[in-house]
């Protein structure tokens, strides 16, 4: 069992995919876990303040399956109506306004039996603003768990004091940064923002797909920036096999739910030491096999000029000469290095290493 004081959670956004923070939570509940702080953003931070303020992981769950569309999502028809292209937002404030009233109420951080940070931003100064942090915390965490959940031109920003906020994902959708600044506690950090994934057909598929891709895209480039050279404090990173379920699905709660439990249980089992004792670094941690396809090179020499530590020209094409490393949230991004798909990274026998599952 791991003491509550040494571990600090912090939950990404992903629009719906969040429902898969249910999951951790019950994951987690299960081993022993309470982590002493929890930093969430957009709909992490929805997830995260559920929890904080004493919800029991089974209603959350019956919460998330009863919920619909029509619940979270009205098209703001005045608005764009009478504004046209000076409409806050294509939804309306007031479907999410009354689903966090019901679950928040008018409690501030300083209320919260958890303690609490909610990640936003100030649209005007571009300042990244943590709700729950001293001198912030007497607000009501609803406005700020509002603000994390406003994707800029889907919901409207809201005010908190004079800040405009909007959803803190733009800057940091997975606060790791913010973590290890407050606490030096080991992390635990689910990753839902699927850009690593790949895609097909999303320019036939209307604006919310091609929205909802753009920022997925950006989310998870943001993730390896922040963790490319990570030497902070013990990181287990959880990432759930979510990438084909979209950011606005409806119909897959219980499968995100389930994949969120399933992905926290397999990192926990597969950690080297028990949490206090892991070495500062990404865990757990996986052996992957660096390749180029030769036949499929076409010699741009990108990868090479990118990471010499790991790739070279040889003659037209490029080669591999220090072929094998551990996983990191940048084996993802040698993959993409590439722009005909030449560079594989895999585990044993092929396995995915993004998915802690060998």
């Amino acid at each position: 069992m791991i003491p509550p004081c040494l571990c600090t959670l912090v939950l990404g956004g992903g629009g719906l995919k969040g429902l898969a923070h249910i999951g951790v939570f019950r994951a987690l509940e299960e081993r022993g876990i309470e982590p002493r702080l929890v930093v969430g953003s957009s709909m992490g931070s929805l997830i995260a303040a559920t929890w904080a303020a004493g919800m029991r992981i089974r209603q959350m769950e019956d919460r998330a399956l009863a919920l619909q569309r029509r619940d979270v999502f009205r098209i703001a028809h005045v608005d764009m109506a009478l504004r046209r292209m000076l409409a806050p937002a294509v939804y309306r404030r007031e479907p999410l306004d009354r689903i966090l009233a019901d679950l928040l109420g008018d409690r501030t951080f300083q209320d919260l039996p958890h303690r609490l940070l909610v990640n936003t931003v100030d649209l005007n100064s571009g300042h990244q603003i943590l709700w729950g942090l001293p001198g912030l915390d007497d607000v009501r965490v609803a406005d700020a768990v509002f603000a994390s959940c406003a994707l800029p031109g889907i919901l409207p920003p809201r005010k908190i004091r004079h800040h405009f906020c909007a959803d803190g994902a733009v800057v940091e959708n997975l606060p790791i940064r913010t973590a290890q600044a407050i606490s030096s506690n080991p992390i635990i950090a689910v990753d839902l923002s699927g850009g690593r994934s790949r895609s097909h057909g999303v320019e036939r598929t209307g604006f919310a797909a091609t929205y909802s891709r753009g920022l997925e895209l950006v989310m998870g480039r943001l993730v390896e920036d922040v963790l490319v050279d990570w030497a902070g404090p013990p990181t287990i990173m959880i990432r759930p096999a979510i990438e084909r379920v979209t950011m606005f699905s409806f119909n897959k709660t219980p499968y995100l739910i389930a994949e969120g439990y399933r992905a926290t249980m397999d990192a926990l089992d597969q950690l080297e030491a028990p949490l206090p004792e892991l070495p500062p670094g990404i865990h757990p941690k996986h052996q992957v096999q660096v390749r180029v396809d030769r036949d499929q090179c076409i010699g741009c020499g990108l990868c090479a000029g990118t990471r010499p530590d790991i790739f070279r020209m040889n003659g037209a094409k490029a080669e591999v000469h220090t072929p094998r490393h551990e996983w990191s949230p940048m084996t993802d991004a040698l993959e993409r290095t590439c722009p005909v798909s030449a560079i594989t990274a895999a585990g044993p026998a092929g396995t995915d290493p993004s998915h802690p599952r060998f």
